[in-house]
């Protein structure tokens, strides 16, 4: 705990891999906004320990004796209803769709960790990637439930000041009817999206665009629980893959998705050119696409998401005519991609999550040719 500031984040890490255990407490004990006050084998111990410990997150393996992740997760969101639980594995496709699940579950986002102790000694983009989602949650969970009052054998945390509350000022509302929706998101996005499409039940005439910061496999199996939740026609997009009305499409982890226009009609073209915003998919250059074919008949939701991939595309959507809806901050994981754009001026609504849908409904009603 040497050198760590009074508001460290305090983080639980549950793996039962010793070795890995370790690894991932020194990666995070490096940031002095960081500090691990408990590290444990399996999920019947996290239970146990996050009861003695003021947790603000917890980073949960998913594959462990005694108790797994998946079993553990609902008894340490019980135990301290507010704190973020961040899913670590290996990216398998069971693993992937036991991540997804622990989202809808209540876990807040995921980490895929590298194969071995050996890989993951290396891997300082993973090491990067938990770090900032850490703090992010960790910010997220203190909003949450208010600073640590009794951290029993650790030293007390002080409160962080308390920001500010952001700015919004929002504009006109598009006057047509969008011919497109396009959709961003990254951590906390999956329970979103599962949210916010599974309740826009209504006979739907245009297609639905969506881009979510997820590596290959989690966006195969995030596109089949969107279309079992949304009962529409849900796709990872292909290369040449035609658009048809009322279907969802997803671009595909590592890669990014654009729409052209053709004689035939609009179609889906990904590529991995380099990243924007640190991100492969991005929402850049699917927004960027989407106008040179919508034009201001696109209609864009920015939800819960670090960092702010987005800006830019929702900048053009509203130069071009179309509308731009964010998450509110209350109900977002993170607020930094719906909190740019909204901050920013470029909103004409900033919703809580259980309210998008039905905003949606009526807007999308009106999609006259």
């Amino acid at each position: 705990m040497s050198g760590k500031t009074d508001s460290a984040y305090r983080v639980m890490v549950v793996d039962d891999s010793a070795v890995i255990r370790g690894l991932l407490t020194r990666a995070l004990e490096e940031d002095p906004e960081i500090s691990v006050v408990a590290s444990v084998a399996n999920g019947q111990m996290a239970v146990s320990s996050i009861v003695r410990n003021e947790i603000e997150v917890v980073v949960l393996d998913i594959e462990m004796p005694v108790m797994d992740g998946l079993t553990a997760l609902p008894k340490l969101l019980e135990a301290r209803p507010g704190v973020q639980v961040v899913m670590a594995s290996t990216l398998t496709r069971k693993n992937a769709d036991i991540s997804l699940k622990a989202m809808r579950a209540g876990a807040a986002d995921y980490v895929t960790k590298p194969s071995s102790g050996s890989e993951l000694s290396s891997a300082d983009s993973f090491k990067r990637e938990l770090t900032a989602k850490v703090k992010a949650l960790g910010a997220n969970a203190r909003r949450r439930l208010g600073a640590p009052k009794t951290p029993g054998a650790v030293r007390p945390v002080a409160p962080r000041p308390a920001a500010a509350p952001r700015q919004v000022t929002l504009r006109r509302a598009p006057l047509m009817g969008p011919r497109a929706l396009a959709i961003g998101s990254s951590t906390g996005g999956p329970q979103a999206l599962l949210k916010v499409l599974g309740e826009l039940k209504m006979p739907l005439s245009i297609p639905i665009f969506i881009t979510q910061h997820m590596p290959a496999t989690f966006t195969t199996l995030l596109a089949e629980h969107i279309a079992r939740v949304s009962g529409r026609p849900t796709f990872e997009a292909t290369d040449g893959q035609a658009v048809a009305p009322g279907s969802i499409y997803v671009a595909p982890g590592d890669w990014h998705m654009r729409a052209e226009q053709g004689a035939g009609g609009v179609k889906l073209r990904i590529d991995q050119s380099p990243p924007e915003n640190f991100c492969r998919p991005s929402v850049d250059p699917m927004l960027r696409s989407l106008i040179q074919v919508y034009g201001g008949r696109l209609l864009t939701v920015m939800l819960t998401g670090m960092g702010s991939d987005g800006l830019k595309g929702c900048q053009a959507v509203v130069e071009a005519g179309g509308g731009v809806i964010a998450q509110d901050e209350a109900s977002s994981v993170v607020w930094g991609m719906p909190g740019a754009v909204a901050t920013n001026g470029l909103c004409y609504a900033v919703l809580p999550l259980d309210r998008i849908a039905d905003h949606l409904k009526p807007l999308l009603a009106r999609t006259a040719a």
